[in-house]
């Protein structure tokens, strides 16, 4: 196997990262990409193995700069170096990645031609730690509701990527964990395709040798699923206070319908303004054309006010509701609206092309 990459990233192996690179070789790839992340001297040996081989190109980091790291390393090397591979393969080198499962996902990638290829685990056999299960579990399920994204295994190291898409993926931001998390966000955000494979779950000793941190790394994963979910929350919050005082001020002078209506078009443009804003700068980091981007949150906007007041004005007026239920039904109503608003944000407004 020529044309497609491997690569591992490791940090501190034993002899589990020869067994892998053995089994690969065994299958037919070729050239094996591996990025020593600031191992220490006793774990040297493994890497001293490897460099022997001929289908094997070690790359050092000098001190632990994290996973994230290591894999964008590996991916400018083969932008640089490799410009004439079909893709790449990223494997982790503990042994929880089987070489034929390893090989399929890449057969796979090269069907598809354009898709990322993501070799997922089954978390309900008896052999999976609890944390790994709950932690894969909740990830997923906080993908799939907050950001739209249907993946069974957010954790999985095993990933073919196309060629095309490795100068995208290495601008990606994070170092360490966080970087795969980020690698799916990015992937959502650009309109790039991937396909799950279900490969086999292997887990020795209980996952020991992962060095991956329960608290301090989901830190930094759920770091970046919450800065998708703190725009619709602050700016919902900036809309719901200004909808209140303006509503309590007009009130007292308009009609009731027409306050509601005031109030809910003053409190829209504020909030809409702070939340392009910062979706555009610190959510989406997009880069492209900011008039073409305005222009669709703006028409997104218009028609969320106007459902956000159709509905609020439906239910307070519908159910005589007082002044303090108004603005909880508000609350809720805009709650759900700004969740539906951010994943059309994602997937049209702020929508890039891939690679």
């Amino acid at each position: 196997m020529k044309n497609v990459a491997v690569i591992i990233p490791s940090l501190n192996p034993d002899e589990k990262l020869v067994k892998v690179v053995d089994s690969l070789i065994e299958y037919g790839f070729e050239d094996i990409i591996l990025v020593n992340d600031g191992s220490d001297a006793n774990h040297m040996e493994p890497f001293n193995k490897v460099r022997e081989y001929e289908q094997c190109t070690l790359i050092n980091h000098e001190v632990n700069c994290g996973k994230g790291r290591a894999l964008k390393t590996a991916f400018n090397f083969c932008i640089n170096e490799r410009k004439d591979i079909d893709g790449v393969v990223t494997v982790d080198g503990d042994g929880q990645h089987q070489a034929s499962d390893i090989m399929h996902c890449v057969q796979v990638m090269l069907e598809r031609g354009d898709k990322v290829i993501l070799g997922s685990r089954d978390f309900s056999g008896d052999n999976v730690p609890f944390k790994s299960r709950f932690g894969n579990n909740m990830t997923s399920f906080v993908f799939k509701a907050v950001c739209g994204i249907n993946i069974r295994d957010t954790q999985t190291g095993l990933r073919a990527i196309p060629a095309g898409y490795l100068k995208a993926f290495a601008d990606i931001s994070g170092e360490r964990f966080e970087y795969e998390t980020n690698m799916l966000l990015e992937m959502g955000k650009m309109n790039i395709g991937y396909e799950e494979v279900t490969i086999e779950t292997v887990y020795i000793e209980e996952n020991a040798s992962t060095h991956f941190h329960p608290f301090r790394d989901s830190i930094k994963i759920y770091g970046v699923i919450f800065k998708f979910m703190a725009s619709s929350l602050a700016s919902s919050g900036i809309d719901l206070g200004v909808f209140a005082v303006l509503r309590w001020l007009l009130v007292k002078i308009v009609a009731p319908k027409n306050a509601v209506f005031i109030a809910t078009v003053i409190a829209r443009v504020i909030s809409s303004l702070f939340n392009y804003s910062f979706n555009r700068q610190a959510v989406f980091k997009d880069k492209g054309n900011i008039g073409t981007s305005i222009v669709r949150y703006y028409i997104l906007c218009v028609i969320q006010m106007l459902v956000s007041y159709g509905l609020v004005w439906t239910v307070t007026y519908r159910l005589s509701l007082g002044g303090v239920l108004t603005v909880v039904a508000k609350a809720v109503i805009d709650t759900v609206l700004f969740l539906i608003s951010f994943q059309i944000q994602r997937r049209w407004v702020f929508k890039q092309m891939k690679g």
